[in-house]
């Protein structure tokens, strides 16, 4: 019988099958983070509960962390640190605190430290748990009632999905990244348009990706409604679990970690990859976003009462006019960092755009590493220096920063970002902040103009 990617990770992670229809699976390895763990070990000390197997969790300091040092900002956060630590030594699981040399945003920390592999189940307390699937691997986040269960158990209660495949075929343009793709594909699937469905990614334009890109794409299927995201496992998949602390430390034989050539799935979209351009957002939902050369939609050009609705609910509190040019559309700050792109491959796309220029007046600019590790690469490859030279405030400290109104980086009401994150809703970067997502390089275009720009003008410039 032929499988999808998706149904067999399931298929190899089943404990049993339950009497409701839900079925109890094996967890691989579990991530935490300072937000979302305490209740769960307050649960566990209720009940009188141990941590089944404390190798195979890891708990990691991210959301509400300062970035520009490495001392909690407030009390609260001091406290929220200073309870996962605590909890960790108690149970003998792995910590990466302030200071430690492993630390940064868990999304970015586990695949640099060699912990995921094809064919692993991982759960998180985080939605965007869905990057693993990068890798061939099954990642999902889970509320803090499944972290309590998995900490004793290591296992979940769980329910199988429907299955999506998501198409994207033919050569990208210059100036289209993996945030490009997947942007696209949120604006034709729509922000909920995969709820209940387990979305795998393939085509031309997917399998060209680089591994970080690929974790681009599946980190924002969450976007979509999706609980997760997959691409198959290949020689590129291969060839980035070399070299890394933890490499060979899981190891999944026995499958071929992709879905089989006649496997069906529920759904199937095709996306032209010759179709994609450079995109920005310009309303309140990640699906809401236009081609850079565009201008904003207009209400009256849509039927639905409830689209026109939305639409114009999100222009007011953007701030901006239907029918209005992208590229006048201008900023105060820029953005460059969170789980969906802080790693060395993001840094080295903006740093392109930066060299040799200068951020636009009146424009703040800020850039955090994913990790205390991509940090000390940036700076060995002289990309500090070119971020600095520009105007950049590069932060030296790694944390989810400015993606979310969890710590000391907090838009002010009325505060027009452009942003590297994966959403944009009302007040997700501060009361009343206004969101533009786009990818790094794009976000550094927009830095030095002091509005929202077209990459590809700058790589022009460059080569001529």
């Amino acid at each position: 019988m032929s499988r999808t990617l998706y149904d067999k990770l399931v298929d190899a992670h089943k404990v049993c099958d339950l009497p409701d229809g839900d079925m109890l699976i094996y967890v691989d390895f579990h991530i935490m983070n300072e937000y979302t763990s305490p209740q769960a070990f307050s649960g566990l000390d209720t009940k009188g509960l141990s941590v089944w197997r404390p190798e195979a969790h890891l708990a990691v300091v991210d959301h509400v962390n300062p970035t520009r040092s490495n001392e909690p900002h407030d009390t609260a956060s001091k406290l929220l640190i200073d309870n996962l630590e605590a909890n960790c030594t108690k149970h003998g699981i792995a910590f990466y605190g302030l200071g430690d040399p492993r630390q940064g945003i868990e999304h970015v920390v586990v695949p640099e430290q060699g912990l995921v592999v094809p064919g692993m189940l991982i759960a998180c307390g985080d939605s965007h748990t869905t990057t693993y699937g990068a890798y061939g691997a099954l990642g999902f986040g889970i509320g803090t009632s499944e972290v309590e269960h998995v900490l004793a158990t290591q296992t979940l209660r769980y329910k199988r999905m429907k299955t999506m495949r998501v198409i994207v075929d033919g050569e990208t343009v210059p100036g289209v990244t993996a945030k490009d793709i997947i942007m696209k594909v949120v604006q034709v699937v729509g922000a909920g348009g995969a709820n209940g469905f387990a979305v795998e990614f393939a085509g031309s334009a997917i399998r060209g990706l680089d591994v970080a890109g690929r974790m681009t794409v599946c980190n924002m299927a969450v976007e979509l409604g999706a609980r997760a995201a997959l691409i198959a496992a290949d020689d590129i998949t291969k060839a980035a679990l070399k070299g890394h602390a933890h490499s060979g430390q899981f190891a999944f034989k026995g499958e071929n970690w992709m879905s089989d050539p006649e496997a069906v799935f529920h759904k199937e979209v095709t996306i032209a990859g010759t179709d994609i351009e450079p995109l920005i957002t310009w309303g309140t939902s990640p699906d809401q976003s236009v081609p850079i050369t565009a201008n904003v939609p207009v209400a009256s050009d849509y039927v639905s009462p409830k689209v026109k609705a939305a639409l114009e609910r999100s222009l007011k509190y953007m701030g901006l006019t239907e029918g209005q040019s992208a590229k006048s559309i201008e900023i105060d700050t820029a953005f460059i960092g969170s789980c969906t792109n802080s790693r060395i491959e993001d840094l080295r796309e903006a740093a392109k755009i930066l060299e040799g220029r200068k951020v636009a007046t009146g424009v703040e600019a800020i850039v955090v590493p994913g990790s205390a590790m991509t940090r000390i690469k940036a700076e060995a490859e002289g990309l500090r220096d070119i971020f600095e030279a520009a105007g950049f405030e590069w932060r030296p400290e790694a944390g989810c920063s400015m993606c979310l109104a969890m710590n000391d980086d907090i838009a002010i009401d009325g505060e027009r970002v452009a942003s590297s994150t994966n959403r944009n809703f009302e007040g997700r970067q501060g009361r009343g902040a206004r969101t533009h997502l786009m990818s790094p390089a794009m976000v550094a275009a927009a830095a030095v103009t002091g509005h929202l720009a077209d990459v590809r003008d700058f790589k022009q410039e460059t080569s001529t």
